[in-house]
């Protein structure tokens, strides 16, 4: 697994069940390599604005990403998985998209560490 990859792997969900989803992974996380992944779901009405990202049939790597419809890569949905737990990729996000989505991200940590210290 890689940076950037569309996996499937089992994430828990809000009301506590485990299932498996497809989501992208973010970052190989230390000590351990286990990875830092977001949700990606076809509710799309759960969208956060300018924080989540819909990717379509439209977009140029949606082919690439092994999904079936439009979905929504959620960031609010982050979850940290051994990839011993990792059921496999099923394709992969643009580099743009992957720098995208970890950008906006940061930010958001960034700007609200810099609002609590006011």
């Amino acid at each position: 697994m890689k940076e950037g990859d569309v996996i499937l792997t089992p994430i828990p969900q809000a009301n506590g069940a485990i299932k498996n989803r497809p989501a992208v992974v973010l970052r190989e996380m230390p000590p351990y390599s286990d990875l830092l992944v977001c949700g990606i779901s076809t509710r799309l009405h759960q969208q956060v604005k300018n924080f989540d990202e819909i990717i379509s049939p439209a977009d140029a790597d949606f082919a690439s990403s092994g999904l079936v419809s439009e979905s929504l890569i959620r960031l609010g949905f982050l979850a940290l998985v051994p990839k011993k737990y990792v059921i496999g990729s099923i394709g992969t996000i643009s580099r743009r998209r992957h720098n995208r989505l970890l950008n906006t991200l940061s930010s958001y940590l960034i700007a609200n560490i810099a609002k609590r210290k006011t």
